[in-house]
């Protein structure tokens, strides 16, 4: 096969629990040729929106469907259906792989990885750290396999690009012998964020990763921190769970671990009603009802003391959190805010750096307030540090870790070594 005629499409797949995202994308140019949803996958009101883009070869606009969708492999025949409209299908020579994401990949995966058996079981061996993803995660892998069972699938990891952090950020101070048995230290997440995110900032800079230094603030209903230094991330905020670290939509971070005793203890609370506590009704929504930055800022310039109180909450973890990344890093080039709070709410970036100019920070008012989706540079010139807004693309980094896994050849590709880091993809 010539390198011209090679299959260059790639399908990326983000299963969860009732839903199916996918972007189908042609990693000659890296454009987006399908977007789609599949939700509420069980029920009888499941729903599918399917989204042909220009530059494939049907120009139509959105889909919907409506009605019952069984299961993950009826979900994903109907992906393939609405494909297949658009002359895009599954069984389309021009696909090289389909690429998954996957919440956890514990210690042993590192790297983007061709799955096969074994890999399948070690990731539901993983299923007790990451109860709420990994099963469904692997669930759209074994039907994606059954579907296209000769199509190399590619398994890229949340926690892969965290991987790289030393036993000292990694640990948690606790009886080292209980914590090995049970698999107990800082995992991280939203590792393919952050690794495209820290690279795009190097680029727009105009510099090596290896060379930059940089503080990844990804921040979206889920929130994280990351210190990356030279391309390689050396400190992350969320741990065991995505629950450690900054304030988040519905979840506390960092909070002492004894309030979960003195719950039990006092307020008669249970495990499980202590768990949906902390992920499901802290955070924003737990200080003041909404979750949405937009609205919390319409009620703080409303005046209202609670959504004040909350975005000040909010502004302090995050603001702790960037000054104990700095330490760690020793010298940081850039700050980079991301997703969609990181990306759109120009108050929260204007805050998080706001009597920090001690640390090199500032952000100028007139680049800060420009909306759009372009990496940027929200600081003045004579900042000693650059702040940035670096629009994430999670599919395009696993697509493109994907692609340059296999190859573009769909021969042989479960034999192959299993490389290709996020920083090098």
């Amino acid at each position: 096969m010539t390198e011209s005629s090679r299959p260059t499409r790639v399908l990326v797949l983000n299963s969860g629990s009732s839903s199916v995202k996918y972007q189908l994308l042609d990693m000659a140019d890296s454009s987006r040729l399908a977007v789609g949803l599949v939700e509420r996958i069980g029920e009888k009101t499941s729903r599918l929106v399917h989204t042909p883009l220009a530059g494939g070869p049907d120009g139509a606009g959105k889909r919907e469907r409506t009605g019952p969708i069984a299961d993950h492999t009826a979900a994903l025949r109907a992906v393939a259906d609405e494909l297949a409209r658009d002359g895009l299908g599954l069984d389309s020579p021009e696909l090289a792989a389909i690429g998954h994401r996957v919440v956890h990949g514990g210690l042993k995966f590192s790297e983007p990885t061709v799955v096969d058996d074994a890999v399948c079981a070690e990731i539901e061996r993983l299923v007790p750290v990451a109860p709420l993803h990994n099963p469904a995660n692997l669930t759209g892998i074994r039907t994606a396999r059954e579907l296209r069972p000769d199509l190399p699938q590619v398994a890229v990891f949340d926690t892969a690009f965290h991987t790289t952090m030393p036993e000292h950020a990694a640990r948690y101070a606790i009886d080292i012998e209980t914590a090995d048995a049970h698999r107990i230290r800082r995992y991280g997440f939203h590792g393919t964020s952050h690794a495209y995110v820290s690279r795009k900032t190097a680029e727009l800079l105009g510099k090596d990763p290896a060379d930059v230094n940089v503080i990844v603030l990804h921040l979206g209903n889920g929130a994280s921190a990351s210190a990356v230094a030279g391309g390689r991330c050396v400190d992350t905020s969320m741990g065991l769970t995505p629950l450690e670290g900054l304030v988040m939509g519905t979840r506390s971070g960092d909070i002492d671990p004894a309030v979960t005793f003195h719950l039990e203890r006092v307020a008669g609370m249970s495990t499980d009603e202590i768990d949906e506590l902390l992920n499901k009704k802290s955070g924003l929504v737990g200080l003041c009802g909404d979750n949405d930055m937009r609205e919390i800022r319409r009620r703080v310039d409303e005046g209202d003391p609670r959504a004040a109180l909350a975005f000040d909450i909010y502004i302090h973890r995050l603001r702790k959190y960037i000054g104990a990344y700095t330490a760690v890093l020793g010298r940081v080039d850039a700050v980079a805010f991301t997703a969609g709070v990181g990306e759109n709410a120009a108050a929260v970036r204007e805050a998080a750096v706001a009597g920090l100019e001690a640390l090199g920070l500032a952000v100028d008012a007139e680049r800060n307030a420009v909306r759009s989706d372009e990496p940027r540079i929200v600081s003045p010139d004579s900042a000693g540090t650059v702040v940035a807004v670096v629009p994430t693309d999670e599919e395009l980094e696993i697509a493109a870790q994907t692609f340059a896994l296999v190859g573009g050849d769909r021969s042989g590709g479960e034999d192959r070594a299993r490389a290709g880091r996020a920083d090098d993809a």
